[in-house]
């Protein structure tokens, strides 16, 4: 089995996030950046299917320079080969990011490609599925159980109020859902090795996929508003407790 798993960077979900000047993106200045946790269950399912069934693994990504941490997490984890784009300073929304690597996986040999169903940054959903149809083959999303056997894959996956079992022939595309495995940490053994794995980078200029401009930007980041403060009823009794917050809901919140 010869299987890529794409990953992405993006910032630890406890970091502080603040909006930079001008409103469209963060500041990045002190911002922990870790592997997308549901591309780590991408990375551990495909090390599993070696496991099992033999081959390779390849882990890619497309951006800039410190995304290298991921990859080098993600030959830590064990996988065998570390390819990144480097978009060259360009913004690319999600339909061009999957163009992109779906140019890229098409010279390749792959019978299976992995990637977590969502990135933990901007949550679109969009750059699996779309690999998928701009390399023409099938996709089964939000995996949370999968067996390959003749040629085939059958998965379950989660679907409103139950689960779904499909079966598709190979090769395909999954995305990763919670449930689906529990991410190995990298041994230290497994982090020196990978210091020492090179990285094969191509710059976004020579992957021969045209990029134009992104058919989705980001006009403005706002932060939720601060909730307000919690108020206690008080009363001698739970009837005044009670009769005091139909009258605080009525009269002032305006609800019944």
């Amino acid at each position: 089995m010869e299987i890529a798993v794409l990953l992405k960077q993006v910032p630890a979900t406890e970091s502080s996030i603040e909006i930079a000047d001008g409103d469209a993106a963060i500041k990045t200045d002190g911002i922990n950046w870790v592997m997308n946790p549901y591309d780590e269950m991408a990375v551990e399912e495909a090390l599993q299917i070696r496991t099992a069934l033999g081959g390779s693994v390849t882990v890619m990504t497309l951006g800039p320079e410190k995304s290298v941490e991921a990859l080098r997490t993600a030959l830590a984890m064990g996988a065998d080969t570390a390819v990144r784009i480097d978009p060259e300073g360009k913004t690319l929304d999600g339909l061009a990011t999957a163009n992109v690597l779906a140019g890229e996986l098409k010279k390749g040999a792959f019978d299976l490609v992995i990637a977590g169903h969502r990135a933990v940054d901007d949550d679109n959903f969009q750059v699996g599925p779309a690999v998928a149809e701009f390399m023409g083959i099938p996709h089964v999303s939000m995996v949370i159980a999968e067996e390959i056997a003749d040629g085939k894959i059958r998965c379950t996956r989660t679907i409103e109020g139950g689960t779904l079992v499909l079966e598709t022939a190979l090769p395909a595309l999954i995305t990763t859902q919670r449930g689906l495995n529990e991410p190995r940490y990298a041994s230290l053994p497994g982090i020196m090795k990978a210091k020492k794995k090179p990285i094969d980078t191509r710059p976004l200029s020579e992957t021969g996929t045209e990029v134009g401009e992104p058919m989705v930007k980001t006009i403005a980041l706002r932060l939720p508003p601060e909730r307000k403060r919690g108020r206690v009823i008080d009363g001698d009794s739970a009837a005044a407790k009670a009769a005091a917050l139909v009258k605080t809901l009525r009269e002032e919140a305006k609800v019944i």
